[in-house]
């Protein structure tokens, strides 16, 4: 084979070498199909419109639109209830699950699962509900034997008071609360933690205001209701009529075929309590109430005090687990070891199992009523949660507060409405929030009160702060500020104001309230005067020479001027003049001169209308 032949025959063999090698470089690699799993859409409470629009990964616009379309209008920051947001979520391919609460400092959220092995028999947490005087504190006095009335200013409970009775082996929890109106909201408190509730009517009076309120409350925590017609021994007692209004409003006897058990008692004389306490234990047997009293304590704070001789006190009731002296607790914000643990009668205990309630102490500061507490082993966790805690409601208040004061440009100036911030300082929880009860309800054209905070214990420094950057008063009921706070509220010219009646508090801040409105005024014309010469002076204006034609003109009057029967300007006096004296007033007949603030058009003719305006007493 020729030369030429054999080198183009090699070159084709390379170039067919060549063709077969693969190019890693443009290999294609095929995909995996991508697995996708249903888009979920974590649930909160109190989900607003953009918090819903992120989680589904939309604008907020187009989660506007959506809700338009579902004939809802509604802002960016509005909250928007479950099964809007299950429609919307399904429209978008989500599934919408339940938040599931894992982190420790949100305690109080958590939802704790027990083993149902280990969940044993516990006492019945009852309620005591009614209305003032129909004989709560006494029916409770009877059953454990002891005489509290007689310690109550006036025969009413003023405090919440918790106690537990033995009967037949077997114990029953009781809390007491307040009947009167004021304590509206600790009757409230009082049946979210409660079993069984015993609504006292009595048999002479019938159902009064605060016993619908008191059946409110319970129906609103949805808990089983006994009713105790109390005092039948009274010759006026109607127990039928009792029953009659009670089946009015949902409570059918079990004598008339309904579910509600009514039993007639006499408190003053032992007549008909064991027949309840039956109730009750039957009750409670059919309920089968349980708890684990294998796991650490997880309860609620029924009352809350501070203690001269033992610092901060709080009444808790465990619902499940078992408290322990060496516990470290957090309640709400607050934290502490427990140092003792007493029952109302002063008997001191090491342990409290499921139901007991117990006053402990021990805790740096005082707590909330109605707060739920848990028990920890460890201290260094205990402050790490207590201090989260605290920053937390410290931000939160933070954003209220800004939220207050974009309230307080736009709010007051569309709908011209105003509001008395109030800090409020007290001894006892029970007290604090009877009177912040007290003071929301105060109703002044207008105005109304906004608290911003209410806690237990002395007035600090740091309530000053916060009084002095929201703009509120320092209201203390039965405590008193040291010397260095009063020092620092002067400097900040924060208002502290300290009371030791519930009710003096209320006729101030009304009182004060009413001070505060707008005064309505009506306007007077005092005369008229008539512009006979002008003169222009420089740096001053126009000089109106004036002949008083009709009344009186007043040096701080409000002026019209008047041209040919047509009002041309509104304004004040500048000056007003007899001669060249500064006058008080010029009357009907007499000259003067006369200018106008920021008018200097006057012409010979105008009349000048001065009138006054006058505040009408309401």
């Amino acid at each position: 084979m020729p030369q030429n032949q054999k080198r183009h025959s090699n070159n084709n063999n390379n170039n067919n070498n060549h063709k077969k090698r693969p190019d890693l470089r443009k290999q294609v690699v095929p995909k995996k199909p991508k697995i996708e799993g249903p888009k979920i859409l974590i649930y909160r409470p109190d989900m607003s419109v953009a918090d819903v629009a992120q989680g589904l990964s939309i604008s907020n616009a187009v989660m506007i639109k959506k809700l338009m379309s579902q004939g809802l209008m509604a802002t960016v920051t509005q909250v928007i209830d479950r099964d809007t947001i299950e429609v919307i979520a399904l429209d978008e391919g989500f599934e919408v699950q339940d938040e599931v609460i894992t982190d420790v400092t949100r305690f109080d959220e958590m939802e704790i699962v027990d083993d149902p092995k280990d969940l044993v028999k516990r006492p019945p947490i009852v309620t005591v509900m009614g209305h003032v005087d129909h004989g709560k504190t006494t029916l409770l006095d009877t059953i454990r034997k002891s005489r509290v009335v007689d310690g109550e200013a006036g025969g009413i409970t003023q405090h919440i008071g918790a106690y537990q009775v033995e009967r037949n082996g077997e114990k029953i929890t009781f809390i007491d609360t307040p009947g009167h109106a004021a304590f509206t909201e600790m009757r409230a408190r009082g049946a979210k933690v409660t079993d069984i509730v015993i609504l006292v009517v009595g048999a002479d009076d019938g159902v009064m205001p605060q016993t619908i309120e008191a059946l409110d409350h319970a129906k609103a925590a949805k808990v089983p209701i006994v009713v105790a017609v109390n005092k039948i021994d009274r010759p006026s007692a109607n127990p039928d009529r009792v029953m009659t209004e009670l089946s009015e409003r949902g409570l059918v006897p079990e004598a008339w075929g309904g579910d509600t058990p009514f039993v007639n008692v006499s408190a003053l004389k032992n007549q008909g309590i064991d027949e309840l306490l039956d109730v009750l234990q039957l009750m409670s047997e059919i309920q089968e109430f349980k708890a684990n009293p294998k796991r650490l304590a997880k309860g609620t704070v029924i009352e809350a005090s501070l203690d001269k001789g033992r610092g901060p006190v709080a009444t808790l009731i465990v619902e499940t687990g078992t408290l322990r002296i060496t516990d470290y607790i957090v309640i709400g914000n607050t934290y502490g070891k427990i140092r003792t643990m007493s029952d109302d009668l002063g008997n001191r205990f090491d342990t409290a199992g499921p139901s007991q309630p117990v006053e402990v102490t021990g805790l740096n500061e005082v707590p909330q009523a109605g707060d739920i507490f848990m028990a920890f082993t460890d201290e260094k966790v205990t402050r790490n949660i207590a201090s989260d805690r605290q920053s937390r409601q410290k931000e939160t208040e933070q954003k209220q507060m800004k939220k207050r004061s974009l309230d307080s440009l736009f709010g007051q100036m569309e709908e011209e409405t105003k509001e008395l911030n109030i800090i409020i300082k007290g001894d006892v929880q029970g007290s604090i929030e009877a009177l912040k009860g007290m003071l929301e309800k105060i109703d002044v054209n207008g105005f109304h009160v906004n608290i911003v905070r209410h806690s237990v214990g002395a007035i600090t420094e740091n309530d000053v702060s916060l009084a002095s950057a929201s703009d509120a008063i320092l209201i203390g009921f039965n405590v008193r500020p040291t010397a260095a706070v009063k020092k620092v509220a002067d400097n900040e010219g924060v208002e502290i104001r300290l009371y030791s009646i519930i009710y003096r508090i209320q006729e101030d801040i009304e009182a004060a309230l009413k001070g505060m409105l707008e005064p309505e005024f009506e306007e007077i014309v005092t005369g008229q005067a008539e512009v006979r010469e002008t003169y222009k002076i420089s740096k001053i204006g126009t000089i109106a020479g004036c002949m008083v034609t009709d009344g009186v003109i007043k040096r701080d009057a409000l002026v019209r001027i008047l041209r040919d029967g047509i009002v041309v300007y509104e304004g004040k006096l500048a000056s007003l003049k007899r001669f060249k004296d500064d006058a008080k007033e010029v009357r009907s007949g007499f000259d003067c001169g006369l200018s106008i603030e920021n008018y200097n058009d006057l012409k010979i003719g105008d009349v000048i209308e001065a009138s006054q305006l006058k505040e009408i007493e309401v």
